[in-house]
């Protein structure tokens, strides 16, 4: 097992790493406060984990809150699900949360505990590896709307975040890909050597090996408590971590929420900003395709879909969390290994990077 920090002062926390982890009270009970525990996961995850991590809870009063699964579900409905199951069990001020899912569940159920009662103990146990190496670490709680995605919630840090990457044996080959959009992501914005180290293990990753899954997730992570010490409220260096994400969250809001994972849409989204960092004359067209064919190689879409028009997303774009006084902010790459939060760029380039022709870019790396 790894042990990484999250260096937030008082309010640090830490992520524990490492398979079979689940049946492991010591880790779990010291940060929990009171006897009440409520055990929120979703109706996939339940099935093969719940048991497991109730029978590490012997002693304390568990309430086990059960919620329909996918991104379509990520709202006030579902949310009041959450306050239903703690009211009616009669959760008091010192009960804990624990998320255990995915990072639907894990953004919903550390909004609850955000919310109730004016706050309450959290403790995230992320089942995908995508909430393993992104969601479950820094604070960001919320729910979708309508209009945006995660345009309602609450910055509200764990007490732990307890990673266990055996849970990944039964996870669908399409969500570990959207897993690894965002792994990908840290080598891109602050880490080029751990880049290549992807290069070379990427088949190694998509066939769970353990050891390279540890690896990986333990230095998406490391990156991630470094950006959140730094930035907990994403007022400056935390925005990077925001790579590709407001072209992809236009591509979630505007297909309709889970029918491209948000792996899926952050990794075209990606290609996205690498080709508007390469119009602004930052990257190269080298760098660019090296890109690509990473995510390629991970299993991911690298084209928008192909029923998008520039004006859609410009319209869901405009409602982005990065608008400040109207101008729209966008994380483009000034060097591999480098991201930057930018508003220093013309209609004309934005315009291009929309209206480019993504799929012959593809396919002519493709035939090289």
């Amino acid at each position: 097992m790894q042990t990484l920090q999250v260096d937030l002062g008082e309010r640090s926390y830490p992520i524990y790493i490492g398979a079979g982890l689940f049946g492991r009270p010591e880790l779990l009970v010291p940060h929990i406060v009171g006897r009440q525990v409520a055990i929120v996961t979703n109706e996939t995850i339940a099935p093969l984990y719940l048991e497991e991590v109730k029978a590490a809870l012997a002693g304390y009063a568990v309430t086990s809150i059960v919620l329909p699964d996918g991104e379509s579900f990520k709202n006030w409905q579902t949310l009041q699900q959450i306050f239903d199951g703690l009211l009616e069990a009669r959760h008091d001020r010192k009960t804990t949360v624990i998320a255990l899912g995915g990072g639907v569940v894990g953004d919903m159920a550390g909004f609850a505990a955000a919310c109730y009662q004016r706050g309450v103990n959290f403790i995230q146990v992320p089942t995908t590896l995508l909430s393993q190496v992104d969601s479950s670490v820094g604070g960001k709680t919320g729910i979708n709307h309508p209009l945006g995605k995660n345009m309602v919630g609450a910055f509200y840090q764990p007490q732990a975040v307890l990673i266990d990457t055996a849970s990944l044996v039964t996870l669908p080959a399409r969500e570990l890909s959207a897993g690894l959009a965002e792994v990908i992501k840290y080598g891109l914005i602050c880490d080029a050597p751990f880049l290549a180290w992807l290069e070379e293990n990427m088949q190694a990753l998509r066939a769970l090996d353990q050891a390279a899954l540890t690896a990986a997730i333990a230095r998406s992570c490391a990156a991630k408590a470094r950006v959140v010490g730094a930035d907990e409220r994403e007022s400056g260096v935390r925005a990077t971590l925001n790579l590709g994400h407001t072209f992809g969250h236009a591509i979630e809001t505007h297909q309709g929420y889970g029918v491209w994972l948000h792996g899926e849409a952050v990794a075209a989204g990606t290609v996205m900003a690498l080709e508007m960092s390469h119009r602004l004359g930052w990257i190269s067209s080298a760098e660019r395709d090296r890109a690509i064919r990473l995510f390629q190689a991970a299993g991911l879409p690298v084209a928008p879909p192909a029923n998008m028009a520039p004006e859609d997303f410009l319209e869901h774009m405009a409602v982005d969390k990065k608008v400040i006084d109207g101008r729209l902010r966008l994380v483009l790459l000034r060097h591999i290994g480098e991201a930057v939060v930018t508003s220093e760029f013309s209609r004309e380039i934005l315009n291009a990077t929309l209206s480019a022709d993504y799929a012959a870019l593809v396919d002519r790396l493709n035939h090289q």
